[in-house]
């Protein structure tokens, strides 16, 4: 065991760890420069496609230093603050975290945001100064930034490049002399704990575990202590670029079983694997339970593709725990469901997983947080509301509250005077503004959860032009002036695109959001009014036209009432359509708030 090194890899997005990762592979020889690909532990498409990770990634690394033979087990983890469930989980799983920092852009938010969780867990912090190769690297800033962050000495940060290879054989030094071999007793009963876990449609379900005490061997009839079901380990191992079966997994090493487990629900991420016959007296304690952010509703384009949407959400779910989903249904969509995001970007990627893995295209409703409703009858108990249209009737409400968070960003000194506007625009509170350095601000905000759902991400990257840095965490409910908008098609109510809205902003959304449907509904035969409304009093109003075909155009010269009665019949025509019009909704109508400010 004392061979054995647990570490893993974290950073703000963008900082190039999945590159370092590369180069840490190739260095060690775990992968041939036949197989080299960038990015290689990123098996989506997805991943490759948009240069992000998404999924933390696990593989063991055998690597020779002065004469021993060392095993390293890597974890290369996402650096997006919706995946950030990713990362904790991944922490629980090490000794140590090499942390790195682009020497160009220096510390942002989520990389403070991750040094906290690893430093939780009391990782060994190992701080890097990546990309050394570009033109616009500021070492000696940034290596000040984290002597500053870290309390380390400056000899402790290791100057290293992704792209160039250059400290890579430094690091891996770092990994063997400064983080602990893992403890553990290998005669005590087994305790392992699962980190990950996949699906594989020849073989069921794959669990990634950590062995903190015993010794796991093939064959063995394992329990797992959540759900108290046993199995047989038909197969176990360590995980290289592929799954390489061992006769045995010991304490302090990582590895996956396979045994035959076909149901979801069976494996729970942070449970603990104990064998049947000698089981350990009490599971390790695992991670909270992942707090959903965003909630959106998810509904099949075709009613009777229902039942193959939960088969995939489920099997979704293993992949990515962080998903949370219940069915709930709609009078406009019919059968779907009610989902748990970690933030916009973590929904859009399981929207395009659906599509892609699955093949299931969905619609996806306007996203909301979830609020409390208090009513006077019973002022005690909070009613959880997910969804606006599950809002009480406001005249028996004594009140309602919002969720707030703490924003912190982490943008350049001459951007704060639009990053401040645009958060007091969102109804945020500045509470504390800190000079990290003489042109880096820190920017602490109190502000409602339900304002940063929509465009706040997208808007806070366009006015400080990609340079602010952006971290949240929940601090709890506060009372709050909302109310409930109904948007009526043709004078039906479209509950998919109703939404909770505080007093003051409702006028100005109302108008926006008529205006933004008229351009995305198509014209029908018959016109179509679209109104945004309070309860019975309709606060906006936009009409879309009706196509009209040229009924005169057979009428040349003659008497005008020729050409009257002809108008007159078309028009009994369409005030009969009109009453029996239904009007479809493109999808991209009902994200339509989302881009409001285009």
């Amino acid at each position: 065991m004392k061979n054995i090194r647990n570490f893993c890899i974290i950073a703000h997005i963008d900082h190039g760890k999945s590159t370092l990762a590369d180069r840490l592979l190739q260095t060690t020889g775990t992968i041939s420069d036949r197989e080299m690909q960038n990015q290689a532990l990123d098996d989506m498409d997805l991943e490759r496609e948009r240069g992000i990770t998404i999924k933390s990634h696990a593989i063991q690394m055998n690597y020779t230093h002065e004469g021993e033979e060392y095993i390293l087990n890597l974890i290369d983890t996402p650096g997006h603050v919706d995946f950030s469930y990713e990362v904790s989980r991944s922490i629980a799983a090490c000794e140590g975290a090499l942390l790195i920092v682009d020497a160009a852009q220096g510390i942002e938010a989520q990389t403070i945001s991750n040094l906290y969780l690893a430093l939780e867990h009391d990782l060994e912090i190992i701080p890097i100064l990546n990309k050394m190769d570009l033109p616009g690297a500021m070492p000696e800033e940034v290596t000040d930034q984290i002597v500053e962050l870290i309390g380390c000495s400056p000899d402790d940060v290791i100057p290293a490049s992704g792209k160039t290879g250059l400290g890579v054989d430094k690091i891996l030094d770092a990994v063997i002399n400064r983080i602990p071999a893992p403890e553990g007793d290998e005669d005590a009963p087994l305790e392992a704990m699962i980190f990950d876990s996949v699906f594989n449609s020849f073989r069921g379900i794959i669990a990634y575990y950590r062995v903190k005490n015993g010794v796991i061997r093939k064959g063995d009839k394992v329990k797992f202590f959540n759900t108290g079901k046993s199995y047989g380990a038909e197969e176990i191992g360590v995980l290289k670029m592929d799954l390489s079966p061992q006769k045995e997994v010991r304490a302090g090493d990582v590895g996956y079983i396979i045994s035959g487990i076909k149901k979801a629900a069976e494996v729970k991420v942070g449970d603990t694997i104990t064998l049947l016959d000698n089981p350990c007296p009490t599971a390790i304690q695992g991670f909270e339970d992942v707090k959903p952010m965003v909630f959106s509703g998810i509904y099949p384009v075709d009613t009777e593709d229902y039942e193959e949407l939960r088969y995939s959400m489920e099997k979704l779910q293993l992949n990515d725990s962080s998903l949370v989903f219940e069915p709930e249904s709609s009078a406009a969509l019919g059968f779907g469901f009610r989902c748990g995001f970690l933030g916009m970007l973590h929904m859009e990627i399981i929207q395009e997983r659906l599509e892609r893995e699955f093949g299931m295209t969905v619609i996806t409703t306007v996203p909301n947080v979830s609020y409390k409703a208090y009513m006077k009858k019973t002022p005690e108990q909070a009613l959880i509301v997910n969804n606006p249209s599950e809002l009480p009737d406001p005249s028996g409400m004594e009140m309602i509250e919002e969720p707030y968070i703490k924003a912190q960003v982490i943008t350049k000194s001459e951007y704060v005077g639009q990053i401040m506007t645009l958060c007091i625009e969102k109804r945020g509170e500045l509470t504390n503004q800190v000079y990290l350095t003489q042109d880096r601000v820190e920017l602490s905000f109190e502000m409602p959860m339900g304002e940063i759902v929509f465009d706040f991400y997208d808007r806070l990257k366009t006015v400080s032009r990609g340079y602010a840095s952006f971290d949240y965490h929940p601090i709890g409910y506060k009372k709050s002036d909302l109310i409930k908008m109904d948007l009526l098609l043709n004078g039906e109510q479209v509950d998919a695109l109703s939404a909770l809205v505080h007093r003051s902003n409702a006028f100005d959304l109302g108008k926006r959001i008529c205006i933004k449907l008229k351009e995305l509904i198509p014209r029908q035969q018959f016109e179509i009014p679209i109104q945004a409304a309070i309860g019975a009093k309709v606060i906006a109003r936009e009409t879309i036209k009706a196509l009209r075909k040229d009924v005169t155009a057979k009428c040349y010269g003659g008497d005008i009432s020729r050409k009257r009665k002809l108008l007159e019949k078309q028009k009994a025509g369409k005030k009969r359509m009109r009453q029996v019009g239904k009007v479809e909704i493109p999808q991209e109508a009902f994200l339509a708030v989302l881009k409001l400010n285009d």
